[in-house]
């Protein structure tokens, strides 16, 4: 099966980026304990209608295996889903509320790394942003209703956040604040070294920050732009950034 899909990447690499069509972007999926990988089609339908072609990438479990499929995409959508171990960022299990895969985690642990070294643009969404700070160096709340009982809800809610001058929020929206959706108990905690904040909840949560190589938010654009074209113009960004890289304007 994996073979299958690491040759029809290297299909549609033909008419990637680097070849002067559609940039190739590849989304991490989640993986459950009957062997199936699973992914919502909100995801590659934001990708479809921002100008990319998407390949869902399956569940790894080598080094090589995750830099093969990697260096046949032009960019990578880190998805949500499951907790991240707490042992990664040095602390033990908070409570019952911290639930992680650990085939999904291995997964996209080795998808991460290898697009990190790759230098090719990355987009992390809920679970994705949490993983890439994670791998980083950054920190995370394991519990935000225990950790900080006086922050509002982030579970199944909507709320506001503040957009930061000079980020790419800030940029591509034009306004000094948004109205997201939230579907999470986990956030950042420390702030990965050489990141920088791009969004902030009225509770201090970072809800979205960026790198250079990466473009992350907490909350879930792409259930947003089901319901309002108004975020179209974020995964648009995203694509612009990997046409960019992969000159193929």
């Amino acid at each position: 099966m994996k073979r299958i899909l690491i040759f029809a990447v290297m299909l549609f690499t033909t008419l990637s980026c680097g070849n002067g069509g559609k940039p190739v972007v590849g989304i991490s999926c989640g993986h459950k304990d009957t062997g199936s990988d699973y992914l919502s089609e909100k995801y590659s339908k934001a990708i479809l209608r921002a100008g990319g072609v998407p390949v869902i990438i399956p569940t790894v479990s080598t080094a090589e295996e995750a830099a093969d499929i990697v260096g046949k995409l032009d960019g990578v959508l880190f998805s949500g889903g499951s907790d991240i171990p707490p042992s990664w960022y040095g602390e033990e299990i908070l409570n019952e509320t911290v639930n992680t895969n650990p085939a999904r985690d291995l997964s996209d642990s080795l998808l991460v790394r290898a697009a990190l070294d790759s230098g090719k643009p990355i987009l992390g969404i809920c679970r994705g942003s949490q993983i890439l700070n994670v791998l980083l160096g950054g920190t995370l709340y394991q519990d935000i209703p225990s950790q900080l009982p006086e922050a509002h809800a982030h579970k199944d809610v909507s709320h506001k956040i503040d957009l930061v001058e000079g980020g790419f929020l800030k940029d591509i929206f034009e306004a000094d604040s948004l109205t997201v959706n939230s579907t999470h108990h986990q956030a950042v905690k420390e702030l990965a070294p050489g990141a920088k904040i791009a969004a902030i909840s009225d509770d201090g949560i970072i809800e979205a920050w960026e790198t250079p190589q990466i473009l992350a938010v907490q909350f879930h654009p792409e259930s947003l732009l089901a319901e309002d074209d108004k975020w179209l113009p974020l995964f648009e960004a995203a694509i612009d950034r990997i046409r960019v890289t992969g000159n193929c304007r």
